[in-house]
């Protein structure tokens, strides 16, 4: 210290008389983290901090228990009113007969495949081939329909599979004419039984009179039972005046041709 004080005398600073401050530095002694106390531990373990519940005892199972499984039974009545019980095995089916199912199931998606096909594949060319001519309709003493119809007429198409259904029943007692609208031969015809809209099926008795008609898309059952109603040499038929959903015959004016055929 005296070096010190020598060495500040020789410079010049003034010297402290006074009682000298010692600066204490806030960061003088380390600081270390304190240590988390550990958890004690005891002889047996880890203390828990939950209580576990003791399982409940579980009762030993003899391997000498001569319980005897029966299967699954159904009951069964009997003709003699008796009840009988017979394993749920014994009446599933098995392999052979699921066969035969499956093979019956299949024919029969077939069969009906094949019957929607020849239905749908009728056509109105197809029955008008097979129309007896009107004048000859006319004159053979038997009851008669007359359809009035056109090749561009959708609800026509989609009622030729039901008309040739029908006429394969009654076709040996009742006649099927076929006019085409569009065939200007048939003009008196179409202002004689009023045709307005197409399909028109007009039903003649076998003297040629006309006992009602039925116009447009209707269920077959109404072309059905008039066609037996004529068939049977009923005075009148069920349905004489029924109308439904049609084409207008209006529309034959841009399609009309002139053909000399006898029918169609």
């Amino acid at each position: 210290m005296a070096r010190v004080a020598s060495a500040s005398s020789s410079l010049g600073l003034p010297q402290d008389s006074g009682p000298r401050l010692r600066y204490r530095s806030r960061h003088r002694h380390p600081i270390t983290p304190t240590p988390l106390p550990l958890p004690l531990r005891s002889r047996s373990g880890p203390r828990s901090l939950s209580r576990q519940a003791k399982p409940d005892p579980v009762e030993p199972t003899s391997t000498t228990d001569n319980t005897i499984l029966q299967p699954d039974t159904v009951k069964v009545d009997n003709k003699d009113g008796s009840v009988a019980e017979i394993p749920e095995a014994n009446i599933l089916p098995n392999k052979d007969i699921n066969r035969r199912i499956a093979l019956g199931t299949s024919f029969a998606a077939v069969g009906l495949f094949l019957s929607r096909k020849l239905d749908f594949g009728v056509s109105l060319q197809d029955l008008s081939a097979v129309a007896m001519p009107y004048e000859e309709a006319l004159s053979n003493g038997l009851p008669t329909v007359v359809e009035f119809y056109a090749d561009w007429c959708e609800v026509c198409r989609e009622l030729a599979p039901d008309v040739y259904k029908v006429e394969q029943q009654y076709k040996d007692r009742v006649n099927f004419v076929m006019l085409n609208v569009d065939n200007t031969k048939w003009e008196q015809e179409l202002d004689e039984f009023g045709v307005e809209g197409i399909p028109h099926f007009a039903f003649l008795d076998a003297k040629g009179n006309e006992e009602g008609n039925v116009v447009g898309r209707l269920p077959r059952k109404y072309l059905l039972e008039n066609v037996d109603a004529l068939a049977n040499g009923d005075p009148s038929i069920p349905h004489a005046r029924v109308v439904g959903q049609y084409t207008s015959a209006d529309s034959r004016k841009v399609h009309q041709v002139v053909d000399p055929r006898s029918h169609g």
